[in-house]
């Protein structure tokens, strides 16, 4: 199992603690710490015999992350003992026999390369993270619309939310807690590493998809997610991150020279919404700091 670590505080404690309740299988954890200065990961590999910590040197981002964690831990190990690994937030708490039942279903859809559970926010509500993959219609008017109407057409199919959870193959998985096929991770290379923050899981996806193999929603395994524990630092800078990443996951979609017009309409549109949404919460932020 992989956890990429950055400061994540009392999170880390709780997520290597419920592990007990995921799996009865030996589950050796690696931190891919991205420079950690809250002491959490030391704290970890102390209390946790089955804790090991990987310094990356620096905040390399999620996926480089994950990368670096898998060629140091799994290249050197016999496939038969790694056919699967998972890949997980710090902030995620495992639910009752969730990874046992990732696995099963595993064994269900042979071309499964990513598994993915239910996963419930902190208030006890569905997180709708298996999705359609982003088209350009759709994945626009989402983008456009979704902050002022949430509940407006493209975002509802986009994220799927009428349709009841069942287990079926989708566009993508969040990469908040994954379980991963390591011959389909090491087909596409795994992560695709300019992504900083953002998307690295809806390009994972795709490129699965693209080689074959499929992204499996398992909603019989669940997991609580408290999202937002590093992103939640500077939303400013986050939302200008995740405008990038989403035009370098469209551009990626639309290569050909007589699609640079689209592209160039692609990072029109972003760069101003980013600026918008941008501005508009770091003033929320000022204003917050200044009533407190």
């Amino acid at each position: 199992m992989i956890t990429v670590t950055y400061s994540p505080g009392p999170h880390l404690n709780r997520f290597l603690a419920s592990l007990s309740h995921a799996t009865e299988r030996p589950v050796t954890v690696v931190m891919a710490d991205n420079g950690s200065t809250d002491g959490a990961p030391e704290e970890a590999l102390e209390r946790y015999p089955n804790t090991r910590l990987l310094r990356t040197g620096a905040n390399l981002g999620y996926g480089t992350a994950v990368n670096r964690a898998v060629q140091a831990y799994l290249s050197n190990q016999d496939s038969s003992y790694s056919d699967f690994f998972v890949v997980a937030n710090p902030d995620v708490q495992w639910g009752p026999h969730s990874i046992d039942l990732l696995l099963e279903a595993a064994n269900r859809w042979p071309r499964a390369g990513a598994l993915g559970p239910l996963i419930r926010d902190p208030d006890g509500s569905v997180y709708p993270s298996a999705r359609h993959q982003p088209s350009l219609i759709r994945g626009g008017m989402h983008a456009v619309l979704g902050p002022v109407w949430k509940s407006n057409p493209w975002s509802t199919a986009y994220r799927q939310e009428k349709i009841a959870p069942s287990e079926r193959a989708v566009g993508w998985l969040s990469g908040s807690c994954l379980l991963l096929r390591r011959a389909a991770f090491e087909e596409i290379s795994g992560f695709d590493e300019r992504y900083f923050m953002y998307m690295e899981d809806v390009d994972l996806g795709d490129r699965l998809n693209r080689a074959g193999w499929q992204n499996v929603y398992v909603p019989s395994a669940e997991v609580l997610h408290d999202k937002g524990h590093a992103t939640g630092r500077d939303p400013g800078r986050n939302l200008a991150a995740h405008h990038a990443s989403t035009y370098t996951f469209l551009a990626d979609r639309y290569p050909a020279g007589w699609q640079a017009p689209l592209r160039w309409a692609i990072r029109a549109a972003l760069a101003a919404r980013s600026g918008l949404v941008v501005r508009s919460s770091r003033r929320k932020q000022a204003k917050g700091r200044r009533e407190a």
